[in-house]
């Protein structure tokens, strides 16, 4: 029985990890565009963006799963996602990138706003172009004070994936959750936590040594 669920948990983990990667490939960089947005001195483009981080971080990401989900079939009379495992994962996915790019627009934004002015100027007198300005003397800058927030969303991103069940995606936690009706025990479900655990435990280690990688800039 152990063998059995464990091949079963392994198999709803790598829909996790899927969901987890393919959140990060997409929402760090559209974070950081939508960051720009936010930052923008033009109203027309400052003012909805920063409308749609506040409906974002202030409703659910459960919510937010469901309206995706289920809303362009209400409004559209029409299944955008397609169907099957693909359709629903494919709409969680979307959801998840859109959520987490407006939590990490947001600590762009933070990390941007924090370097002094004085290094931009600098960067002026020295004859560089603003895109100079920004990716060889602010970036790097950012990206060491944005470390410890990022890694503290990427590991709550994680355990967020478990909430892609609500529409029926075969994470591990839903894995777990079977054996409950199939075989009437319930320490599969359990167990789900020691994948949690040692995926976070690598995260945790990783940031670690990336922190201590960008320390020369104290």
């Amino acid at each position: 029985m152990f063998y059995e669920v464990t091949l079963s948990l392994i198999g709803g983990f790598v829909t996790t990890i899927e969901l987890f990667v393919l959140t990060l490939v997409f929402a760090l960089p559209l974070g950081l565009i939508i960051s720009f947005g936010s930052m923008s001195r033009h109203s027309v483009l400052r003012v909805p963006i920063r409308f749609l981080i506040w409906i974002i971080r202030g409703t659910p990401l459960l919510l937010q799963l469901l309206v995706f989900y289920y809303g362009p079939g209400i409004i559209l009379h029409t299944n955008i996602w397609g169907s099957g495992d693909e359709g629903r994962f494919m709409a969680a996915l979307v959801a998840f990138v859109i959520n987490y790019s407006c939590y990490f627009s947001e600590i762009y934004r933070g990390g941007i706003q924090s370097i002094p002015k004085g290094q931009y100027e600098a960067g002026e007198v020295l004859g560089l172009t603003k895109s100079q300005i920004f990716f060889k003397i602010v970036l790097l800058q950012v990206i060491k004070r944005i470390v410890p927030p990022i890694s503290n969303e990427v590991i709550t991103l994680v355990k967020d994936t478990s909430l892609a069940r609500v529409i029926a995606v075969y994470e591990i936690i839903w894995s777990g959750q079977a054996f409950i009706k199939s075989a009437g025990i319930i320490w599969p479900l359990f167990y789900t936590g020691a994948f949690y655990l040692a995926f976070s435990g690598l995260l945790t280690v990783l940031f670690a040594a990336i922190e201590k990688k960008l320390e020369y800039f104290r």
